[in-house]
């Protein structure tokens, strides 16, 4: 069995590698490859990160094995005398670093997870998944195609350290009283173009404002584990998980 899963590997049939095969590669990596790369994927003095968030022109297991054992023509990159097994637990280990949600199985029930997304989670409110729900939070058609399980989860139940640009919450009061509540998407020195929560538009001039406070915590709301039943919460984050542009295998 084990002999299977290093040729599936090879071959690129698995999206995310098997958990064990990866932890062994993550010592061979540290003990044959940190002489340029760094360690545990990270950035080093001759060699770019390798688990970093970004596209990368070898995805594949076959195309990560080929270039460890044989190298990279024209770049620094050298084959490698490491035994076949070897290089397949250092390709495992780097497809470990870049996996995103949807690349490995989570726990729970994807259609009570949808169900609560739509309705106890009150998450259609802000957010949108295939044009259905608000569009005043960002668009989570892909969300598992572009966050780490780990990210997923603490969108879910951790407040935001920093708002990302036309997210950022804004209260304006207009001369005449009237209350304007929402993000902004655009702004400069002259005027303002606010999204409201109900999904309008405003265009202000700043000299038509009273008063401008753009709140410190974001819109989205954290303690999801807290609000929702344990179960309630896996089966959500289960759903959120499948939401990904990419074709699965």
């Amino acid at each position: 069995m084990r002999f299977l899963l290093i040729l599936c590997a090879a071959a690129g049939m698995f999206a995310a590698p098997d958990p064990k095969l990866a932890a062994a590669g993550r010592i061979v990596y540290n003990r044959a490859c940190t002489m340029c790369h760094g360690l545990d994927g990270a950035v080093g003095d001759r060699a770019p990160a390798l688990g970093a968030q970004r596209r990368y022109l070898r995805r594949s297991s076959q195309e990560l094995f080929n270039a460890i054992k044989l190298g990279i023509p024209g770049t620094l990159m050298p084959p490698t005398p490491l035994s076949d097994l070897e290089v397949n637990q250092i390709a495992a280990f780097i497809q470990s670093l870049r996996a995103t949600a949807a690349d490995v199985e989570v726990p729970g029930n994807t259609a009570r997870g949808e169900a609560i997304f739509h309705g106890k989670g009150q998450c259609t409110e802000c957010h949108t998944i295939r044009g259905r729900g608000g569009i005043i939070g960002p668009d989570l058609s892909d969300v598992g195609g572009y966050l780490r399980l780990e990210e997923l989860r603490a969108a879910l139940t951790t407040p935001k350290e920093s708002i990302p640009r036309g997210f950022r919450p804004v209260r304006l009061t207009t001369a005449s009283g009237e209350v304007i509540d929402g993000v902004v998407k655009n702004e400069n020195n002259f005027s303002l173009q606010i999204l409201t929560r109900d999904g309008g538009l405003k265009m202000m001039l700043r000299e038509e404002a009273r008063e401008i406070t753009y709140p410190e915590q974001s819109l989205m709301p954290a303690g999801y584990d807290k609000k929702l039943t344990s179960e309630e919460f896996q089966d959500l984050l289960a759903f959120l998980s499948r939401q990904s542009r990419r074709p699965r295998p």
